[in-house]
C-alpha cells in the first residue's frame, strides 16, 4: 500500500490547488483511493451561506459513492498550511457511515500520519433501526 499511499497524497496536495476557500482562507484537498485503485478527489468549496459550504473530504467521499465505489480504503487530507489536517466532526462521521476501516492520512512539512477513523471517531453516531 505504500506505493497507493503516494499516489493518495500526490491527488490531494493537487486537489488542493482547486479549493475555493473565499472566506476562511484555509485551503483543503482530498483524495479517496477505493479497493479497486480508483482515486477520488475533492477541495472546500466555501459559501456566503456557511452551511452550504462544504469539506474536501466529503468532496471525494461524494465524487467516490456516486461513481460506485464502496470499498474506500484510505483518504489522504492535505491543506495549505503544511499542518495536519483532521478532519472535522461531520466529515469523521459521513466517513463512518460509509467506510467504517477507511485509513485516514494526514500528509504535513515533517510527517506522515497515518490513523485509523476510530481513533478519530471512537463513538460515533449509529442509527438503531427498530
Amino acid at each position: 500500500m505504500p506505493q497507493d499511499i503516494e499516489r493518495l497524497i500526490k491527488a490531494s496536495k493537487k486537489a488542493l490547488g482547486f479549493s475555493q476557500p473565499l472566506y476562511s482562507g484555509f485551503r483543503v484537498g482530498a483524495a479517496v483511493i477505493a479497493g479497486d485503485g480508483r482515486l477520488f478527489t475533492g477541495c472546500n468549496i466555501e459559501n456566503a451561506s456557511l452551511t452550504l459550504s462544504v469539506c474536501a473530504e466529503r468532496v471525494a467521499l461524494l465524487k467516490a459513492l456516486s461513481e460506485g465505489a464502496t470499498d474506500l480504503r484510505a483518504i489522504a487530507i492535505t491543506c495549505a498550511s503544511g499542518e495536519p489536517c483532521y478532519p472535522c466532526g461531520s466529515c469523521r462521521q459521513m466517513l463512518f457511515e460509509y467506510a467504517p476501516g477507511i485509513k485516514i492520512v494526514l500528509p504535513s512539512k515533517r510527517s506522515v500520519i497515518t490513523l485509523n477513523l476510530k481513533e478519530l471517531l471512537p463513538m460515533p453516531f449509529i442509527k438503531k433501526v427498530p
